[in-house]
Parts: structure tokens; sequence; C-alpha cells
């Protein structure tokens, strides 16, 4: 009776292993280089062109449904997606890494401290050009000791808060 359950377990685990594989490939396969996007994905996603080889499956899917929308959306959104795309592909990828810390964490907020940091972000936004790019340069203010192992606090205006839109 043991040896049956050994070669039940042992077939389950076996089919595990082939579902992982073959989900492994699935994933490869929707993974196109940038000279396998349509011409019309390529023209959307062009800020990315340089490091698209480089992107994993998933940030490629993800692109990939942003420039299936793109058609959809108002030429005001298509103007502000180009803008944050051309931004995203100057940041170095340690830029990037903390831009995505800073979302999660600003996304594990509670809902008062998010609407907080949305009433600060929209004030900031009502600036005028010259006041933002003056507190861009300037250091922002010791909030006081980091636990040790917490990223180093980012210079200039504050962090958009989740769900903005610049």
């Amino acid at each position: 009776m043991a040896s049956k359950q050994l070669r039940s377990l042992t077939r389950a685990v076996a089919l595990a292993a082939f579902a992982v594989s073959a989900a492994s490939a699935q994933v490869a396969l929707k993974s196109p280089a940038w000279n396998e996007l349509s011409e019309r994905d390529r023209q959307v996603l062009s800020p990315l062109a340089s490091d698209w080889n480089s992107l994993d499956a998933q940030r490629k899917a993800k692109w990939l449904g942003l420039a299936k929308r793109y058609p959809t959306l108002r030429p005001d959104q298509q103007q502000r997606i180009q803008t944050q795309m051309q931004e995203w592909s100057r940041l170095t990828p340690d830029q990037r890494n903390a831009a995505r810390e800073r979302y999660r964490s600003l996304k594990s907020l509670p809902p008062d401290k998010k609407n907080e940091v949305r009433r600060k972000w929209q004030e900031y936004q009502n600036l005028p050009p010259e006041t933002r790019r003056e507190l861009a340069t300037k250091p922002p203010p010791n909030p006081g000791p980091r636990p040790p192992n917490a990223a180093p606090a980012r210079p200039g205006p504050p962090a958009a808060p989740p769900n903005a839109r610049p």
C-alpha cells in the first residue's frame, strides 16, 4: 500500500515539475524581442527600445498591455505616458529600483496617510514651476531617525502618491 502512495506522490511531483517547466516555456514564448513587436507597438513603446530586450517577461507584458490600450486613450493621456516612459528610460537601474520601492511603500500606507501624501502632492503640483525647480534642488527636511536598513531619502520634490497623475 505504501508503494502505491509513493508512486502516486512521485507522479504528482513529476506532473507539478512538468507544469512549472511548461509555464516557464510559455512565459518565454510570450516575451517577444523588440524586433518581434508590431510596428504600432514599437512606435508606442519607442522610449523603451534600448531596454526592451533586457526586460523580464512580466514587465514586457505590462508594457504591451499599455500599448494595446494606448489608442483608446485621450491625447493628453497619451502624451503623459510618452513623457513618463521617456523619464523612466533615462533612470539608472538603481533609480528604477528606488522608484519601485517608494511606490510600494506609498501603496502600503494606511488610508489617512495616503490622503495626507495626496494632499501634499497636490499642493506641490499647484506651485509655480520656478518654486518647484527651487525645491527640487534643496534636500528634504530631516524626518528624524531612519531604520538602519531603510533606503536613503530622495532629494527633490515629494514622491508622487499612489495613483497620482503628474
